[in-house]
């Protein structure tokens, strides 16, 4: 089966979607030699790409565009389809070329832009609300990351559930326990001593940052903890304010903000916190959670579907808009060995359950529905 994969999101830095693009694309290519994969592009690569590299049945193609084709989803990738024919081409970041030349498959990781406006840039959101209907109807079948977010889609976009497959991530191979010593060089280069509350991802609105500040507050008002608050991750979008109360906060002196980290970075920071918070308003799956988990870390999550479905009962959940649960819970956490531990296990067992093996295996099941869809549709007569 040879397949298209959307390479837009690899000529950024790697976040959640460009992970999520290169590890897709390196199991589909590791699962058989049937599968032939192109990710395409009309924009250069990233020098380094994480490891994914050309194999006999991977490989990159970068289409430049010209003042024809530079209207790249509704011309230039369908020409390039045409001229270079796919059973299948997959748009991994909510995106495919709007023309039907061949089989579709859209992956929409969450509705954050149409749930939660509050959370997004104002240009972000009209183009989102704009273009993600006309996407959802143009894929021929739909991925999500959860059957929350499959529930949504159907209920928002008003696709039929049929057309809608959860296909659950996984956390990357690299994030592994890490014993003490092996962290304590990165800690120090970052400024992070033995006991800290850690948050990773990208900082915007959604991820409710402003409660775990106060949280944070309050745990240290209530007791002598020689603790610290790490927030890892690149800076977002809306993120003035927040920025602002860290400096102004009464903690001030016990908060590092690192920002964009490398991977073996976060992989010592996850294997030595004491806790893994992640207070987020809303996710489409929650990669962080289960990135701490593999590391060993314990976790606290906002109680909501995605993170609940994602992390079943191995994380300790909490209302996020109650400061008063948070507070309670990174109490309990500090002052119980036992519940850390108990933790620890449950989460370590919890991310075993995923792997991108297996996400590529359910996506390319996903792939073959797309193609007997188009397929049937091809040969319906014209009305």
């Amino acid at each position: 089966m040879r397949i298209g994969i959307d390479g837009l999101p690899l000529t950024e830095v790697l976040t959640g979607i460009g992970h999520y693009t290169s590890e897709l694309a390196q199991h589909l290519a590791l699962e058989t030699e049937e599968n032939e994969i192109e990710i395409i592009t009309p924009r250069a690569f990233l020098p380094s790409l994480n490891n994914l590299q050309e194999r006999p049945n991977l490989r990159f193609r970068r289409s430049r565009l010209s003042p024809l084709t530079r209207r790249w989803w509704s011309i230039g990738l369908p020409r390039y389809l045409r001229r270079h024919p796919l059973a299948v081409f997959h748009g991994t970041n909510y995106e495919v070329p709007l023309q039907k030349v061949c089989a579709t498959v859209v992956t929409i990781h969450d509705l954050s832009m149409l749930l939660y406006p509050q959370t997004q840039e104002r240009k972000r959101i009209r183009r989102s609300q704009r273009r993600l209907p006309i996407m959802a109807r143009a894929a021929t079948m739909i991925i999500t990351p959860t059957e929350s977010v499959r529930g949504e889609v159907h209920e928002h976009l008003q696709i039929p559930l049929e057309r809608i497959v959860a296909v659950p991530e996984a956390a990357r191979s690299c994030f592994r326990r890490l014993e003490t010593e092996q962290t304590t060089a990165v800690r120090q280069r970052l400024g992070i001593q033995d006991e800290f509350l850690l948050f990773v991802g990208t900082v915007e609105p959604r991820k409710n940052l402003g409660i775990l500040l106060t949280a944070f507050e309050e745990v240290l008002r209530l007791g002598a903890h020689p603790l610290q608050l790490v927030i890892a991750g690149r800076a977002g979008w809306l993120v003035n304010d927040l920025f602002s109360d860290l400096k102004r906060s009464p903690a001030a002196a016990k908060i590092v903000v690192t920002g964009y980290l490398s991977d073996d970075d976060l992989c010592a920071l996850y294997s030595s916190c004491a806790a893994f918070v992640y207070p987020s308003i809303y996710e489409g799956f929650g990669l962080p959670p289960l990135e701490a988990m593999a590391c060993g870390a314990s976790v606290l999550a906002s109680r909501i579907p995605s993170i609940a479905e994602v992390t079943g009962s191995a994380a300790r959940l909490f209302a996020p808009e109650s400061i008063g649960e948070l507070v309670t819970s990174i109490r309990e956490l500090l002052s119980s060995d036992v519940l850390k531990q108990t933790l620890s296990n449950a989460g370590a067992k919890r991310a075993q359950e995923f792997s991108w093996a297996r996400t590529a295996s359910l996506t390319r099941s996903v792939y073959l529905k797309a193609i007997e869809r188009f397929s049937r549709e091809l040969q319906k007569p014209e009305r």
